[in-house]
């Protein structure tokens, strides 16, 4: 078998994962082994110093001053919620493109969720859709910086003033992202961040974080997570056992160093991407207008056959998803809501054709390569026969 014929082998069995951790675990094993020894010696699980430090860092890191550990990102949503003010009668305006964290928290605190659709480019709540569903009873505007990149927040704001209403961000997928110049976490009242392992900067297991500028909130959030308590077994209100892990602060310490740098690497991934995508019919790239900085959580295309596809990739070892299949608008969780299909032409839309590709900061540039190449191959069979 001659050279390129071995080259064609070797690409055929090449296996691509969606997301995988183990080399960068490898990599940063004696240093993450370390972090954990140290939580085990000191005997402190809960909250404490390593979780106060975490705080602070997480604080400066998005232009906030004040950070607040929780759980889960799902817990973030929902006692940042509950620290506006909202509850029982309410309503917060939010995406039905996005998981089902978002609007599970709005009702979990008692409000209802209402639906805005998206900018089918960017995959972001349409500002102009959000006014057009302000009622008497909106409290609130919960866009989601999707996939990586901001809502856009400057109109979104605007809104909110005009109409007295809280910005709650949901940052889960979007940590080190900018709009003109700032980064997500410092772009509403308060921002809700998930670290769940898969994210752009991952614990090793579930935890989230609250960030804000307001010392109302902050202060609420820090009583809700403990059971609505600041003095150990006196209660100022219902609150929730959301107490962030001193381990996982610990782990989460020792990667947030190198989080600039994966965010650069997927970057250039993404890039990669691209690039070699570029100009093939059937298929539209993600975007990043101007004046933002994805960070690309996901690499996400659009593409009309995209069943074909996903199978094509697999057959071919790739692997691929799809977030997010069915809009919250059409849940059975949901139905009470009494949404139809076709409120939502937009995000109905994208579910069907929305396609996230391998992404994750130790990807080499021949893996990109093969991915892109797979793709080109089943774009370029399917126009031959279209004609």
């Amino acid at each position: 078998m001659n050279g390129p014929a071995r080259m064609m082998e070797r690409k055929s069995r090449m296996k691509v994962p969606s997301f995988d951790l183990k080399e960068q675990n490898q990599k940063l094993k004696e240093d993450l082994f370390r972090a954990i020894e140290e939580v085990v010696l000191s005997g402190q699980f809960i909250l404490g110093e390593v979780v106060e430090e975490f705080e602070k860092a997480i604080a400066a890191y998005c232009g906030v001053r004040h950070a607040i550990g929780v759980a889960n990102g799902s817990d973030a949503l929902y006692i940042a919620l509950v620290a506006c003010g909202i509850g029982p009668g309410d309503e917060v305006i939010t995406t039905p493109f996005t998981f089902f964290a978002t609007a599970g928290s709005i009702a979990r605190a008692g409000a209802t969720p209402v639906f805005a659709d998206i900018d089918i480019i960017t995959f972001s709540i349409d500002p102009r859709e959000v006014e057009r569903k302000i009622t008497h009873r909106t409290k609130a505007i919960l866009p989601v910086h999707l996939y990586g990149l901001p809502a856009d927040m400057d109109p979104l704001n605007e809104i909110a003033r005009k109409h007295n209403l809280k910005v709650i961000e949901d940052a889960a997928q979007a940590i080190g992202a900018e709009y003109r110049g700032r980064k997500v976490g410092a772009l509403g009242d308060v921002a809700c961040i998930s670290f769940f392992p898969t994210k752009n900067l991952g614990a090793f297991g579930d935890a989230g974080m609250i960030v804000t500028d307001s010392d109302e909130i902050a202060d609420k959030c820090r009583i809700l997570r403990v059971h609505g308590s600041r003095k150990k077994y006196y209660h100022e209100m219902l609150g929730i056992n959301s107490r962030l892990d001193a381990l996982q602060a610990r782990i989460l310490l020792t990667k947030l160093k190198y989080l600039d740098c994966w965010t650069e690497r997927r970057r250039q991934i993404a890039t990669r991407y691209s690039d070699k995508l570029a100009g093939l019919r059937g298929i539209a790239l993600p975007v990043e207008p101007e004046g933002y900085r994805h960070v690309f959580h996901q690499y996400t295309i659009k593409v009309e056959q995209r069943a074909a596809l996903k199978e094509f990739l697999s057959t071919h070892g790739v692997s691929s998803t799809v977030y997010y299949p069915l809009p919250l608008h059409l849940q059975k969780a949901f139905e009470g809501l009494g949404y139809r299909r076709g409120d939502f032409p937009k995000s109905e839309r994208a579910s069907e054709i929305v396609l996230s590709l391998p992404m994750f900061p130790e990807m080499r540039d021949e893996t990109v390569d093969y991915v892109a190449g797979v793709i080109s191959d089943f774009l370029k069979r399917s126009d031959t026969s279209a004609k």
